[in-house]
């Protein structure tokens, strides 16, 4: 008889967002007359921008004539977008990253699960606690985890990085010494980054301990202070212990289109094996490759015009993330993030957990936040909203929130 994964039976519930839509979805079907304003889910809500969609119907109409016609898009991606990142993403900024380490997929959030693929079980990982959860799960999935304990929250053989406002929500280096190190920077749910010297210093530890670090670097367009680096390969030795994830989800709209990359530098290797070529290998293997018209789509966001465009449409989540941040203070809330991204990460009042402030939000206000704890244990009593609506929706969020 045919056995399952019994991995995928240790995962606690449904996946974080499941559980909300699902919540939101009985709120709405109870109370139909109820205006609900998300600011949940990390979704954008302005439209794509015009270079981007004029780059679209260029490619459509190519796809329906014999002479300019494309197929099977190359599995890496095809050599004009990669170009593209190279040059602006990373050679623009002194990194010396070369096209054919550019992996081009569907988005960041399935590299973010699948990149574990190419690692033992037998590694232990840490992580930045709170966290994007796919890093978790993926791994619970893999059998990378151990056991969970229900009473903590916690993973038996994962490496928790606390980041509290003890700290500063910034991770600190860990007792017990992993394999892989996950770090999402600006933090994804805190908002909150590091200074390109700290960084520097994560990379120096990972060197010396033998680890490898999976950087997720979705939202470095929203970074505004000079001293935080875009890339964590602006720092010296990156190279030789760094895998990054970029997407075009949350700086270009492609929420709904799908594009990323993922970068694995040829000098990447372990115990003379490289990882560059274990990830090319799995990458053709499990995926066919993005379609032609989103990575035309994603050459033009390198455009002058949609390069002006888009830090337009960067610049309007930011007011967003500042008016939230700024009349969540007035209300007297404690309040981070909110500076070098869209996600502002707030002290739930009283003694509410996460999920209590989730349904009186709900409830009594019509505004649907995440709570901090779907993020893992230290975002017990923490909420996260995102600069990702309408401003008008924004500002009207925050005056249902004033007037609780």
């Amino acid at each position: 008889m045919f056995q399952i994964n019994d991995n995928y039976q240790k995962l606690p519930g449904s996946y974080l967002f499941s559980t909300i839509a699902k919540k939101v979805a009985a709120f709405s079907e109870a109370n139909p007359d109820k205006s609900i304003i998300r600011l949940g889910i990390g979704d954008v809500t302005q439209p794509i921008a015009p270079a981007i969609i004029e780059a679209m119907h260029k490619a459509v109409d190519e796809m329906a004539d014999a002479k300019t016609f494309r197929g099977y898009a190359p599995d890496l991606g095809y050599e004009f977008l990669r170009k593209a990142i190279s040059e602006n993403d990373y050679k623009a900024r002194g990194c010396d990253i070369e096209a054919d380490e550019i992996f081009v997929s569907d988005g960041a959030k399935s590299d973010s699960g699948n990149i574990q693929e190419i690692f033992s079980t037998d590694n232990r990982i840490a992580v930045c606690d709170p966290v994007y959860p796919v890093y978790v799960d993926s791994n619970v999935m893999a059998g990378r985890t151990g056991t969970y304990d229900t009473a903590t929250g916690m993973w038996s053989n994962v490496i928790y990085m606390p980041c509290t406002r003890e700290n500063n929500f910034v991770p600190e280096f860990p007792k017990e010494t992993p394999d892989m190190i996950y770090l999402c920077l600006p933090n994804n749910p805190t908002g909150t980054t590091i200074k390109k010297a700290q960084l520097q210093e994560w990379v120096d530890y990972a060197n010396k301990v033998g680890a490898v670090i999976i950087y997720d670097g979705a939202y470095e367009a929203y970074i505004s202070e000079d001293d935080v680096a875009h890339s964590i390969y602006e720092c010296e030795g990156a190279k030789t212990c760094a895998i990054e994830l970029k997407s075009f989800s949350k700086n270009a709209g492609f929420t709904g289109v799908r594009l990323g990359y993922t970068v694995v530098p040829k000098e990447l290797k372990c115990g003379g094996v490289s990882l560059h070529g274990m990830w090319a290998r799995r990458h053709g293997t499990k995926f066919n490759g993005a379609p032609y018209i989103i990575q035309r789509a994603g050459e033009a966001v390198y455009s002058d015009a949609g390069k002006a465009q888009l830090k337009e449409q960067i610049a309007y989540y930011m007011k967003n993330a500042s008016t939230i941040k700024a009349g969540l203070q007035e209300a007297g809330f404690e309040v981070y993030g909110g500076v070098n991204a869209p996600y502002i990460w707030l002290k739930t009042p009283g003694q509410m957990t996460s999920w209590e402030f989730f349904d009186y939000l709900l409830e009594k206000a019509n505004v649907v936040g995440t709570p901090g704890s779907g993020f893992g244990p230290s975002g017990e009593g923490y909420f996260r909203l995102t600069a990702f609506g309408s401003y008008e929706n924004t500002v009207a969020a925050l005056e249902r929130i004033k007037a609780l």
